[in-house]
């Protein structure tokens, strides 16, 4: 994944990717997608240090995803 959005904005990504092979997070956040034949709804999340979501994206296309520079502008935010 870092290496298309690498080639796709042409900047590495400097933040972290996290997987839930288990979908133990996707059924909590209920991101679970029924008709995406076991792949959840996208979802992008800005956590800052006391645990608290401070941006979400979610898109039920999953070709639709966050820019970076949408990340970015999120984490400009963070208190």
């Amino acid at each position: 994944m870092v290496d298309r959005i690498t080639k796709t904005d042409g900047r590495r990504p400097d933040y972290t990717f996290m997987s839930d092979p288990g979908h133990r997070v996707i059924d909590r956040y209920g991101l679970w997608n029924p008709e995406g034949r076991g792949w959840p709804h996208p979802t992008a999340y800005v956590i800052d240090r006391k645990g608290m979501v401070q941006w979400k994206f979610t898109e039920v296309n999953y070709k639709i995803r966050p820019t970076n520079d949408m990340i970015l502008r999120a984490l400009a935010k963070v208190p």
